[in-house]
């Protein structure tokens, strides 16, 4: 069967067509852009999905903090026939399919509680993500570090990955440090910024570019279906957008991330 990709975009986002590109490259069937409202309306059903993205932007520029408006549209309003919204991604994520949010989507989906998930306490806010330590946007490349002990399906068996930030909150906010710890322990932190010629975690500026706490640069949830991350996968599709090329820094496109997911829905969803 088709596997169906869904990139929601509106309010702001401004990476959602490279991101249907990049799904389109791993190997997804559909990669539809929709905007939020036509979820919303019911013009678009998430049931008819397999893989849904929340990609890169500046939702709503950011006011209240990054995604805060978008996760409060996600948790309070309903469709057109008066089914909470959020039922229905509730549902979406009971089926076993596949959630990605990047960057801005990584940071609605802390706020939205969909991430981590500790305990499997889904819709409860347990980390945010702050401001970075360097009190700056960041726009740089970095190294990330795959944790071979997570669940998560984007990263498994991944080699350590090149992909460039844009964001100025990315920093993990945990609710307490016991909520911070159990992300270590439970195997949660999906991808570390590593430090380019060693290759293991850091905390060192700038190859940790906001300060983040374990050096975490994405998380996952205990399923490993859904994955956020601030680094940009989709704006490394393509051997020659890496700024190294030409020197021969051949590492691995983001990509990667996507086909991972995509032959996992064939496999175990489609």
């Amino acid at each position: 069967m088709a596997v169906n990709a869904l990139v929601i975009t509106g309010y702001g986002t401004n990476s959602h067509l490279e991101t249907a590109h990049a799904a389109r490259l791993a190997g997804a069937d559909r990669a539809d852009v929709v905007y939020f409202a036509d979820i919303v309306t019911g013009k678009t059903r998430l049931a008819d999905y397999h893989f849904l993205i929340f990609p890169g932007g500046f939702l709503d520029g950011d006011n209240l903090g990054a995604a805060q408006t978008a996760a409060m549209r996600w948790r309070y309003l309903c469709l057109d026939d008066g089914t909470p919204l959020l039922d229905s991604l509730n549902d979406f994520l009971a089926q076993g399919k596949l959630v990605l949010g990047i960057c801005n989507g990584f940071q609605l989906l802390v706020k939205l509680g969909v991430l981590p998930a500790l305990g499997g306490e889904r819709f409860n806010r347990q980390v945010s993500l702050g401001h970075n330590n360097s009190a700056r946007f960041e726009d740089r490349w970095t190294r990330l570090l795959p944790n071979p002990q997570c669940p998560c399906i984007f990263t498994k068996n991944l080699p350590l990955l090149t992909m460039p930030v844009r964001h100025g909150e990315g920093k993990i906010v945990a609710l307490d440090d016991e909520c911070l710890e159990r992300l270590a322990v439970e195997g949660l932190i999906a991808l570390q910024y590593a430090d380019p010629k060693s290759g293991e975690a850091t905390q060192a500026y700038p190859h940790n570019p906001n300060g983040s706490p374990f050096a975490i640069a994405g998380l996952t949830e205990p399923t490993g279906r859904v994955l956020g991350l601030m680094p940009h996968p989709e704006a490394f599709h393509h051997v020659t957008n890496h700024p190294g090329w030409t020197r021969g820094e051949l590492d691995p496109p983001g990509t990667i991330l996507f086909v991972n997911a995509v032959r996992h829905l064939r496999e175990h969803v489609c």
